[in-house]
């Protein structure tokens, strides 16, 4: 794995770029989906994988991330597409379980990397998840907004729009006047990349969040 983080450290030395836009679960916050999927099953009786099939199949979390649908709606669909029977509460925190820390490291990562770089953070996320890891992050950082660590931050549900759409990734390069090959963009998810590679954006898979220590 360090050879390979060497191999790409030394790639990415080579092309000179001057913007570079994160994703934030897998890449800044650690990810783990099979929490939630765990969290439902102890809730419901249904098996893990049943959950995770429900949860891929159903286009209400696509809609959910893209803002068109509100979070007591959400709630209410979800619950009833697990046939889940529990308070609000109960339920955020099942849906949270997915999302881990954002250790002070790479928040400090990211306020060095301001001084060379035009940072941006393009993340598909909802407003439940958003609240829970704003919360990791004031508190990691003594009570720092998580947008004040980039130039700006895009989140999926209030932009009416998802990765990997076009749309998305032109918004934010027309909105702060990107030149496509002059930015990097770095997702832990290869549909995500391939989208921005549409566009003439630079990519890298981050299979690992502490493969950006390694990047930069």
């Amino acid at each position: 794995m360090l050879h390979i983080c060497r191999l790409i450290h030394n790639a990415l030395s080579k092309v000179q770029f001057k913007n570079v836009i994160f994703d934030l679960g897998g890449v800044l916050l650690d990810l783990d989906v099979q929490r939630t999927h765990e969290a439902f099953s102890k809730l419901t009786g249904i098996p893990e994988a049943k959950i995770k099939s429900i949860l891929g199949e159903s286009r209400l979390f696509l809609e959910y991330e893209k803002g068109n649908v509100t979070d007591n709606e959400f709630r209410t669909q979800a619950k009833d597409i697990l046939g889940l029977a529990c308070s609000d509460s109960i339920f955020d925190n099942a849906w949270n379980q997915m999302l881990g820390d954002v250790p002070r490291k790479r928040l400090d990562l990211l306020n060095q990397l301001n001084g060379t770089y035009r940072t941006f953070l393009l993340s598909n996320t909802n407003q439940i998840h958003k609240n829970h890891f704003s919360s990791i992050v004031k508190k990691n950082s003594g009570g720092i907004e998580l947008d004040n660590f980039f130039t700006k931050a895009y989140y999926s549900h209030l932009m009416k729009m998802r990765k990997p759409d076009s749309e998305i990734f032109e918004f934010v390069l027309s909105e702060n006047n990107l030149v496509a090959d002059e930015t990097i963009f770095l997702d832990d998810n290869v549909s995500n990349l391939k989208g921005a590679e549409k566009l003439g954006i630079k990519t890298h898979l981050i299979t690992h969040p502490e493969m950006t220590f390694t990047l930069f």
